[in-house]
């Protein structure tokens, strides 16, 4: 993984963890890599991958047991999608839609310029 500098690591090893699940590399109560081997593979601080993972932990997306190691927790990628969504409109689309009514952009103009994409 290519790390940006955008922004900090620990959410990018978060949204890689959340990209696997959404994209069914990661399914319900499959265990993930242990973070030993998250270090191994990405050649980052123990603290780091800890950080990101617990996030994910802590708003139930995975789930840990103990002495054994982290799972994907049931409807995880559920709550992932509907949490993207959310965040697609707030982010993409209100301003997308702010910026086409400044144009003069009506709704079928847009339309038909979403399918032209």
């Amino acid at each position: 993984m290519i790390f940006d500098d955008s922004k900090p690591i620990f959410l990018q090893v978060k949204e890689q963890i959340e990209d696997q699940i959404v994209n069914d590399q990661l399914k319900e109560h499959e265990q993930i890599p242990s973070t030993t081997q998250l270090v191994q593979l990405h050649k980052i601080n123990h603290l780091t991958i800890s950080k990101g993972v617990s996030l994910l932990v802590d708003s139930g997306i995975l789930y840990k047991k103990r002495g054994v190691g982290i799972f994907v927790a049931a409807n995880a990628k559920q709550n992932l999608l509907k949490e993207r969504k959310h965040t697609f409109v707030d982010q993409y689309m209100k301003p997308m839609l702010e910026e086409a009514e400044k144009l003069g952009i009506s709704k079928a103009e847009l339309i038909s310029m979403m399918k032209e994409r």
